[in-house]
């Protein structure tokens, strides 16, 4: 199993200091120590959740970009892009520079929005969730076609472009699409459909995830796609450094489950401490299954 560490907060100690240091350290850090994939959140303002709009937030690409020159070998991607963020042919293109600029080391992690506030107060809109999953499903059928020998017009419901060009295009032919979120009747049909990899939320546990992966096996079935092809990821709720016992109890049951990736936050004032332990401690009790 691999292990991907989630940057979720900046809000650590002289943030408005040391944020962009501490940030690179801790890419670096996984980087050098075999970690699979380095995200961070999409979004305008932090969750109220991690404290709200007055704590800090980046823009997600732009610092995937900033991470990409200061790593070499892990994925990059945010978990998860809004779809109403960014219009699905400059979302491609992006993307798609990351790629190239990386080395072929982006994903492009995608969802249907949700955070309301951000929106209102930067004026950007947000449509209703019927429309916003119209809207995703669009946007993935605007990168696949990006994405492939046709450059021609794509006509949707709420999307028209003129010429799916993107030159150069991503290193491998296309970026892994990877959809988060686990609602049933939409959004893992939508994996099932469109996506190279899921990534659920483990805060029902084991059980949960073994639920939502039934599911999205059923919606496989119906749409014809092999359910092995699908790449499944976690983002995992408790610190393994502090809970290493139940880290690698749970991770053991979620291998089992077909789990390949599970996404840590970091815990604490120092991420960087935090992911050389991660590095040191929890990544060798995975590392062999």
């Amino acid at each position: 199993m691999d292990l991907g560490i989630h940057y979720a907060s900046f809000s650590h100690p002289e943030w408005d200091r040391l944020l962009a240091d501490r940030l690179g350290a801790t890419a670096r850090i996984a980087d050098d120590g075999g970690i699979a994939l380095f995200t961070v959140m999409d979004h305008y303002f932090q969750m109220e959740m991690s404290g709200g709009p007055q704590e800090p937030m980046l823009e997600g690409y732009t610092t995937l970009g900033y991470l990409a020159g200061r790593t070499e070998r892990m994925g990059l991607g945010l978990l998860v892009t809004g779809v109403t963020y960014r219009h699905p042919g400059l979302l491609a293109k992006i993307v798609t520079t990351l790629d190239v600029l990386s080395g072929g080391r982006a994903w492009l992690g995608i969802g249907a929005a949700w955070y309301d506030r951000e929106h209102a107060g930067l004026g950007v809109p947000f449509p209703p969730l019927a429309e916003r999953f119209g809207r995703l499903e669009e946007t993935l059928r605007v990168c696949r076609q990006m994405w492939s020998p046709d450059d021609g017009p794509f006509e949707g419901e709420h999307y028209r472009l003129a010429e799916t060009i993107c030159v150069p295009p991503p290193v491998a032919g296309r970026v892994p699409v990877m959809i988060g979120g686990q609602g049933e009747r939409k959004t893992l049909r939508l994996v099932a459909q469109y996506a190279d990899a899921c990534n659920l939320f483990t805060g029902d546990g084991v059980d949960g995830v073994a639920a939502k992966l039934e599911v999205l096996r059923r919606h496989c079935d119906d749409v014809g796609r092999d359910y092995d092809e699908i790449r499944k990821t976690i983002l995992w709720f408790g610190d393994p450094v502090a809970e290493s016992d139940r880290f690698a109890r749970e991770m053991e049951r979620y291998d089992g489950l077909g789990v390949t990736l599970a996404a840590l936050m970091p815990s604490g004032d120092d991420p960087e401490a935090w992911a050389a332990a991660v590095v040191e401690d929890a990544l060798p009790r995975v590392s062999s299954r």
